[in-house]
Protein backbone atom coordinates (compact mmCIF):
# COMPACT_ATOMS: atom_id res chain seq x y z
CA UNK A 1 0.00 0.00 0.00
CA UNK A 2 1.86 3.84 -0.84
CA UNK A 3 1.65 5.40 2.09
CA UNK A 4 0.87 9.36 1.55
CA UNK A 5 1.43 12.19 3.28
CA UNK A 6 -0.08 15.74 2.48
CA UNK A 7 1.00 18.72 4.08
CA UNK A 8 -0.55 21.48 2.22
CA UNK A 9 -3.05 21.77 -0.56
CA UNK A 10 -1.81 24.54 -3.58
CA UNK A 11 -4.59 26.89 -4.12
CA UNK A 12 -6.61 26.15 -7.46
CA UNK A 13 -7.14 28.78 -9.98
CA UNK A 14 -10.51 29.75 -8.90
CA UNK A 15 -9.39 30.46 -4.87
CA UNK A 16 -7.75 33.94 -4.20
CA UNK A 17 -4.16 34.28 -4.26
CA UNK A 18 -2.00 35.84 -1.75
CA UNK A 19 -0.14 39.09 -2.31
CA UNK A 20 2.76 39.77 -4.02
CA UNK A 21 4.80 39.62 -0.96
CA UNK A 22 3.08 36.15 0.09
CA UNK A 23 3.40 34.25 -3.43
CA UNK A 24 4.55 30.86 -2.95
CA UNK A 25 5.65 27.84 -4.75
CA UNK A 26 3.42 24.79 -5.04
CA UNK A 27 3.52 21.74 -6.03
CA UNK A 28 3.31 17.89 -5.50
CA UNK A 29 6.15 14.82 -5.85
CA UNK A 30 6.97 11.13 -4.80
CA UNK A 31 9.67 9.89 -2.82
CA UNK A 32 11.18 6.37 -4.08
CA UNK A 33 13.54 4.19 -2.52
CA UNK A 34 14.21 1.19 -4.95
CA UNK A 35 11.68 -1.69 -4.78
CA UNK A 36 10.45 0.10 -1.48
CA UNK A 37 6.90 1.90 -0.82
CA UNK A 38 6.15 5.16 -2.51
CA UNK A 39 5.87 8.32 -0.72
CA UNK A 40 3.88 10.94 -2.24
CA UNK A 41 4.56 14.74 -0.53
CA UNK A 42 3.29 17.65 -1.50
CA UNK A 43 5.33 21.00 -0.70
CA UNK A 44 4.94 24.72 -0.33
CA UNK A 45 7.47 27.27 0.10
CA UNK A 46 7.07 30.73 0.77
CA UNK A 47 8.76 33.42 -1.18
CA UNK A 48 11.92 34.29 0.48
CA UNK A 49 15.66 36.13 -0.40
CA UNK A 50 18.30 34.17 1.45
CA UNK A 51 18.63 29.99 0.91
CA UNK A 52 20.19 29.99 5.06
CA UNK A 53 16.47 28.93 6.29
CA UNK A 54 18.40 28.14 9.85
CA UNK A 55 18.45 32.07 10.15
CA UNK A 56 14.93 32.80 9.34
CA UNK A 57 12.80 29.91 9.04
CA UNK A 58 10.27 29.17 12.17
CA UNK A 59 12.07 27.46 15.35
CA UNK A 60 9.67 24.91 15.80
CA UNK A 61 9.07 24.12 19.90
CA UNK A 62 7.15 21.55 21.36
CA UNK A 63 5.06 23.38 24.34
CA UNK A 64 6.38 22.09 27.86
CA UNK A 65 3.17 23.67 29.45
CA UNK A 66 -0.20 25.12 28.73
CA UNK A 67 -0.08 28.68 27.68
CA UNK A 68 -3.67 30.08 26.59
CA UNK A 69 -4.90 27.63 23.93
CA UNK A 70 -1.72 25.93 22.98
CA UNK A 71 -1.79 22.56 25.26
CA UNK A 72 1.27 20.82 26.30
CA UNK A 73 2.92 18.49 24.20
CA UNK A 74 1.68 20.52 21.16
CA UNK A 75 4.08 21.84 18.72
CA UNK A 76 3.62 25.21 18.13
CA UNK A 77 6.61 28.32 16.15
CA UNK A 78 8.70 30.89 17.48
CA UNK A 79 8.93 33.26 15.09
CA UNK A 80 12.22 35.41 16.48
CA UNK A 81 13.07 39.22 14.50
CA UNK A 82 15.22 38.74 11.49
CA UNK A 83 17.73 41.43 10.43
CA UNK A 84 20.35 39.55 7.97
CA UNK A 85 23.33 39.58 10.18
CA UNK A 86 22.68 42.45 11.84
CA UNK A 87 21.35 44.07 8.52
CA UNK A 88 24.21 43.23 6.44
CA UNK A 89 21.86 41.94 3.44
CA UNK A 90 19.02 43.95 2.84
CA UNK A 91 16.56 43.16 1.51
CA UNK A 92 15.39 40.39 3.95
CA UNK A 93 11.79 41.54 4.25
CA UNK A 94 10.17 38.26 2.80
CA UNK A 95 12.51 36.13 4.81
CA UNK A 96 11.45 38.11 8.02
CA UNK A 97 8.20 36.59 7.50
CA UNK A 98 8.64 33.11 6.79
CA UNK A 99 8.02 31.50 10.25
CA UNK A 100 4.30 33.17 10.31
CA UNK A 101 3.99 31.81 6.67
CA UNK A 102 4.87 28.27 7.63
CA UNK A 103 2.79 28.79 10.99
CA UNK A 104 0.10 29.72 8.36
CA UNK A 105 0.56 26.51 6.25
CA UNK A 106 0.66 24.12 8.87
CA UNK A 107 -1.65 25.27 11.03
CA UNK A 108 0.36 25.78 14.18
CA UNK A 109 0.03 28.48 16.98
CA UNK A 110 3.09 31.00 17.00
CA UNK A 111 4.86 33.00 19.72
CA UNK A 112 6.74 36.11 18.93
CA UNK A 113 9.47 37.03 21.37
CA UNK A 114 9.97 40.36 19.53
CA UNK A 115 13.95 39.61 19.62
CA UNK A 116 16.57 39.18 16.87
CA UNK A 117 17.75 35.47 16.83
CA UNK A 118 18.79 33.28 14.08
CA UNK A 119 18.82 29.62 14.48
CA UNK A 120 22.59 28.87 13.65
CA UNK A 121 23.37 31.42 16.65
CA UNK A 122 22.29 28.55 18.64
CA UNK A 123 22.30 25.08 20.13
CA UNK A 124 20.39 22.68 22.84
CA UNK A 125 20.77 19.69 24.49
CA UNK A 126 17.10 18.85 24.47
CA UNK A 127 17.03 18.90 28.32
CA UNK A 128 17.42 22.53 29.43
CA UNK A 129 20.91 23.56 28.38
CA UNK A 130 21.59 26.30 25.85
CA UNK A 131 25.34 27.09 23.68
CA UNK A 132 25.44 30.32 22.63
CA UNK A 133 28.27 33.03 21.79
CA UNK A 134 28.85 36.44 23.17
CA UNK A 135 30.32 37.49 19.75
CA UNK A 136 26.92 37.22 18.06
CA UNK A 137 24.03 37.62 20.89
CA UNK A 138 25.20 40.34 22.47
CA UNK A 139 26.56 42.08 19.28
CA UNK A 140 24.93 45.79 19.53
CA UNK A 141 24.15 44.81 14.86
CA UNK A 142 21.31 42.44 16.79
CA UNK A 143 19.33 43.43 19.77
CA UNK A 144 20.92 46.76 21.04
CA UNK A 145 18.15 47.83 23.55
CA UNK A 146 18.34 44.81 24.83
CA UNK A 147 20.35 43.39 28.22
CA UNK A 148 21.98 40.28 28.22
CA UNK A 149 20.16 39.22 31.31
CA UNK A 150 16.70 40.21 29.29
CA UNK A 151 17.97 38.08 26.40
CA UNK A 152 18.74 35.14 28.64
CA UNK A 153 15.40 35.91 30.32
CA UNK A 154 13.75 35.66 26.20
CA UNK A 155 15.35 32.52 25.57
CA UNK A 156 14.23 31.03 29.23
CA UNK A 157 10.87 32.10 28.37
CA UNK A 158 10.36 30.77 24.49
CA UNK A 159 12.91 27.86 23.93
CA UNK A 160 12.23 26.01 27.74
CA UNK A 161 15.90 26.09 28.68
CA UNK A 162 17.26 26.74 32.34
CA UNK A 163 21.02 26.37 31.65
CA UNK A 164 22.51 29.22 29.19
CA UNK A 165 26.24 28.51 28.46
CA UNK A 166 27.97 31.53 26.51
CA UNK A 167 31.28 31.09 24.80
CA UNK A 168 33.09 34.24 22.98
CA UNK A 169 34.13 34.72 19.81
CA UNK A 170 33.35 32.86 16.20
CA UNK A 171 35.90 31.56 13.36
CA UNK A 172 37.48 33.62 11.20
CA UNK A 173 35.47 34.47 7.54
CA UNK A 174 32.19 34.24 9.63
CA UNK A 175 29.60 36.70 8.51
CA UNK A 176 27.11 35.90 11.46
CA UNK A 177 29.90 37.39 13.96
CA UNK A 178 30.01 34.07 15.51
CA UNK A 179 27.41 31.31 15.18
CA UNK A 180 27.87 28.78 17.47
CA UNK A 181 27.13 26.08 14.83
CA UNK A 182 30.37 26.49 13.50
CA UNK A 183 32.20 25.91 16.87
CA UNK A 184 30.77 23.82 19.73
CA UNK A 185 27.49 21.04 19.14
CA UNK A 186 26.13 19.23 21.54
CA UNK A 187 26.06 15.66 21.02
CA UNK A 188 24.28 14.16 23.99
CA UNK A 189 23.20 15.84 27.05
CA UNK A 190 26.26 16.64 28.55
CA UNK A 191 28.35 16.04 25.61
CA UNK A 192 29.93 18.39 23.13
CA UNK A 193 32.02 18.57 20.12
CA UNK A 194 33.97 21.55 19.71
CA UNK A 195 36.56 22.87 16.69
CA UNK A 196 40.64 23.24 17.63
CA UNK A 197 43.05 25.08 15.60
CA UNK A 198 46.26 23.55 15.87
CA UNK A 199 48.12 26.04 14.15
CA UNK A 200 49.25 28.52 16.48
CA UNK A 201 49.91 31.10 13.59
CA UNK A 202 46.12 31.10 12.58
CA UNK A 203 44.09 33.34 13.50
CA UNK A 204 41.48 30.62 14.64
CA UNK A 205 44.06 29.20 17.15
CA UNK A 206 43.60 31.64 19.72
CA UNK A 207 39.88 32.49 20.25
CA UNK A 208 39.34 28.76 19.71
CA UNK A 209 41.50 28.16 22.65
CA UNK A 210 39.59 30.64 24.81
CA UNK A 211 36.90 28.82 24.19
CA UNK A 212 37.71 25.52 24.57
CA UNK A 213 38.96 26.92 28.25
CA UNK A 214 35.18 28.16 28.93
CA UNK A 215 33.86 24.81 28.28
CA UNK A 216 36.11 23.46 30.33
CA UNK A 217 34.76 25.35 32.89
CA UNK A 218 31.25 24.83 32.12
CA UNK A 219 28.94 22.79 34.31
CA UNK A 220 25.28 21.34 33.07
CA UNK A 221 23.49 20.38 36.48
CA UNK A 222 26.38 20.87 38.45
CA UNK A 223 28.19 17.92 36.12
CA UNK A 224 30.84 19.31 33.77
CA UNK A 225 30.78 18.57 30.36
CA UNK A 226 32.75 15.90 28.29
CA UNK A 227 34.72 17.75 25.69
CA UNK A 228 35.89 15.85 22.34
CA UNK A 229 37.78 17.74 19.57
CA UNK A 230 37.01 18.34 16.17
CA UNK A 231 39.87 19.50 13.97
CA UNK A 232 39.68 22.52 11.38
CA UNK A 233 39.78 22.20 7.89
CA UNK A 234 42.86 24.08 6.46
CA UNK A 235 42.44 27.54 5.82
CA UNK A 236 40.20 28.30 2.67
CA UNK A 237 40.28 31.41 0.73
CA UNK A 238 38.61 32.26 -2.54
CA UNK A 239 38.86 35.51 -4.07
CA UNK A 240 40.48 36.76 -1.43
CA UNK A 241 37.97 36.28 1.14
CA UNK A 242 38.69 33.61 4.08
CA UNK A 243 35.26 31.23 3.89
CA UNK A 244 34.10 30.03 7.26
CA UNK A 245 35.08 26.14 6.75
CA UNK A 246 34.41 23.96 9.78
CA UNK A 247 33.33 20.30 11.04
CA UNK A 248 30.88 21.78 13.48
CA UNK A 249 28.05 22.16 10.78
CA UNK A 250 26.86 19.14 10.22
CA UNK A 251 23.06 18.48 10.28
CA UNK A 252 21.58 15.49 12.84
CA UNK A 253 18.69 13.91 10.13
CA UNK A 254 16.80 11.00 11.60
CA UNK A 255 18.98 8.44 11.06
CA UNK A 256 22.09 10.23 9.69
CA UNK A 257 24.45 12.78 9.98
CA UNK A 258 25.34 15.20 7.32
CA UNK A 259 29.07 16.13 7.84
CA UNK A 260 30.65 18.99 4.85
CA UNK A 261 34.34 17.53 4.36
CA UNK A 262 36.61 20.08 2.15
CA UNK A 263 39.35 17.63 0.58
CA UNK A 264 41.46 18.26 3.61
CA UNK A 265 43.72 16.19 5.39
CA UNK A 266 41.51 15.98 8.84
CA UNK A 267 38.05 15.31 6.55
CA UNK A 268 39.19 11.91 8.26
CA UNK A 269 39.96 12.74 11.32
CA UNK A 270 36.26 14.94 11.56
CA UNK A 271 34.08 11.70 10.22
CA UNK A 272 35.60 9.54 12.57
CA UNK A 273 34.96 11.79 15.65
CA UNK A 274 31.40 11.40 14.92
CA UNK A 275 31.13 8.29 14.15
CA UNK A 276 32.23 7.94 17.36
CA UNK A 277 29.56 10.58 18.72
CA UNK A 278 26.51 9.01 16.40
CA UNK A 279 26.94 5.16 16.55
CA UNK A 280 23.05 4.47 15.81
CA UNK A 281 23.17 6.81 12.62
CA UNK A 282 24.82 6.68 9.52
CA UNK A 283 27.77 9.83 9.13
CA UNK A 284 28.11 10.93 5.74
CA UNK A 285 30.86 13.50 4.86
CA UNK A 286 29.73 15.02 1.59
CA UNK A 287 32.38 17.68 -0.47
CA UNK A 288 31.31 21.73 1.08
CA UNK A 289 34.05 23.15 -1.30
CA UNK A 290 31.77 24.93 -3.50
CA UNK A 291 29.26 25.16 -1.06
CA UNK A 292 31.45 26.64 1.36
CA UNK A 293 31.50 29.80 -1.04
CA UNK A 294 27.85 30.35 0.23
CA UNK A 295 29.42 30.97 3.41
CA UNK A 296 27.74 28.15 5.11
CA UNK A 297 27.21 24.48 4.90
CA UNK A 298 24.05 21.63 6.09
CA UNK A 299 23.28 23.27 9.29
CA UNK A 300 22.98 26.77 7.80
CA UNK A 301 20.53 25.44 5.26
CA UNK A 302 18.12 23.55 7.16
CA UNK A 303 15.61 23.43 9.99
CA UNK A 304 14.57 20.39 11.82
CA UNK A 305 11.17 19.42 13.20
CA UNK A 306 11.16 17.73 16.87
CA UNK A 307 8.53 14.69 16.71
CA UNK A 308 5.55 14.98 19.24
Amino acid sequence: MRRQVRLTRCPSPTERRPSRSRKENCGRGRLTKGNGPNHSFHYRVPRYFSAVGREFAANRAVAQSARGRIRRGELAVVDWDYNAWGNKYPPFDLDEVVPTRLAEILQLPVFYPHMILEGGSIDVNGSGALLTSESCLLNKNRNPNLARNEIEQRLRDYLSVSEILWLGDGIAGDDTDGHIDDLTRFVSERTVVTVIEENRADENYEPLQQNLARLRAMKINDRKLDILRLPMPKKIVREGLRLPASYANFYIANTRVLVPTFADANDETALSVLRECFPDRRVIGIDCRELIWGLGTFHCLTQQQPAV
